[in-house]
């Protein structure tokens, strides 16, 4: 039972990838047929970002009333019909309308199924959930791509998708009942990987009661989560831009490219869930981070076209560990304690990372050139880098300090 809920929770989080990589693939159409502004798509995405942060700002009160199942339900319910919206939309501001629904939903589900699977399925589920997601930001842009070299229709692109996102609909309405029963057992394995050791790194904080926000090393984590969304986001939303209008690919091309970028995701978390096995979550990190920056700076080079379709698949494999890694060690880093409400926070910090710096990037290459694209990766990746690092740093010292604390109490 508990199994077969775990791959309804599977299809969902590939109806939540689904949506999230149509928008940039399919904008140099949408673009043209609406006879908008390139930045246009930045202000549509800041949209969908910011009602997605509202969902998820909310969602802790509407899963406690309504529970996860019916949450999950109405929320994809809501996401389907904004994507049957954007099929009839006659013009932008219509896109707008439909934009709000479509990331209410898709926060509420986000931050319920990432609880739910926390709280009742082992710690390498973690890793294959985003992984899901994955599948489904991989496919949005594959099934895009046909509709757009075939008939040239991005209307159509997303009719396919809402005709998909409403069979989970009725999937989950028929298994409204397993998510009670499911709750029974819980399989809770937020700390059984080698890291730092709660007890050890936040006794002093717990028994000083210290406000969240107030302990070492949150903003760091903060500032990692949100730049880490950013690359992810900016990579998802500008890559097709760029590869049409500077690398001279022609659109349904650069979709298929895009869709690598989302492939290497997948498949990088579906192996990071076997690797979580052997090493640990600040080793997944640190390897992610140096594999997404030298991603990026194959992007950034003068080098043939090709080199660019390594860097998107570098890029995406690169990204694909550091999420769940870093949601998974938040318990270990600050403490029981206070994990839920540091979870909140980094939550939405990461998707103030997806609604703004998108956005901002557009803005500047509306100004500019869409040739600053690979510039703002490297810099992002690096900031990213840099705050993970030092997080690590003072983790260490804090190790160190605790430890020496204890033995003198003890002795």
């Amino acid at each position: 039972m508990a199994t077969f809920l775990l791959i309804i929770i599977y299809l969902a989080f590939i109806s939540l990838g689904l949506p999230d990589s149509l928008l940039g693939v399919a904008w140099p159409v949408m673009q043209t047929d609406l006879s908008a502004p390139l930045e246009t798509a930045g202000y549509l995405f800041m949209a969908i970002a910011g009602s997605t942060i509202i969902s998820s700002l909310i969602s802790g009160r509407l899963l406690k009333r309504f529970g996860t199942g019916n949450v999950t339900f109405v929320s994809c319910l809501l996401t389907a019909c904004a994507l049957l919206g954007f099929h009839f939309s006659p013009s932008v501001i219509w896109l707008f309308v439909c934009a709000i629904p479509l990331g209410l939903g898709a926060g509420a589900v986000d931050a319920g199924l990432n609880d739910y699977v926390a709280t009742h399925y082992k710690a390498h589920h973690m890793s294959w959930l985003h992984c899901f997601w994955g599948v489904g930001a991989t496919m949005g842009p594959v099934i895009m791509a046909q509709f757009i070299s075939g008939q040239h229709s991005w209307t159509n692109g997303y009719l396919a998708i809402a005709g998909m996102q409403f069979l989970l609909v009725i999937i989950l309405l028929l298994t409204l009942p397993l998510w009670n029963k499911v709750t029974k057992k819980s399989h809770k394995g937020l700390n059984e990987q080698p890291g730092y050791t709660t007890d050890v790194t936040n006794h002093l904080e717990d028994g000083m009661n210290v406000k969240p926000l107030q302990i070492k090393g949150v903003k760091l984590a903060m500032l990692s989560f949100l730049f880490y969304c950013g690359v992810e986001a900016t990579m998802g939303l500008w890559g097709s831009s760029f590869l049409v209008n500077v690398k001279d690919l022609d659109a349904a091309v650069a979709a298929r490219w895009v869709s690598l970028y989302y492939g290497g995701i997948t498949i990088g978390r579906f192996i990071t869930g076997f690797i979580t096995f052997k090493m640990n979550n600040l080793t997944l990190i640190r390897i992610g981070q140096f594999i997404a920056l030298v991603g990026a700076v194959l992007l950034f080079l003068p080098f043939p076209p090709v080199f660019s379709l390594i860097g998107f698949i570098m890029v995406g494999l690169g990204l694909a560990p550091i999420f769940p890694c870093m949601l998974h060690e938040t318990p270990a880093r600050f403490g029981k304690k206070h994990s839920q409400t540091i979870m909140g926070y980094q939550m939405a910090i990461a998707y103030t990372g997806s609604t703004f710096i998108p956005p901002l990037l557009g803005f500047i290459a509306s100004k500019s050139s869409i040739g600053i694209f690979p510039f703002c990766i490297v810099v992002f990746v690096v900031v990213m880098l840099f705050s993970s690092e030092k997080l690590n740093q003072l983790m260490k010292k804090k190790v160190t300090i605790n430890k020496e604390t204890s033995s003198a109490v003890s002795s």
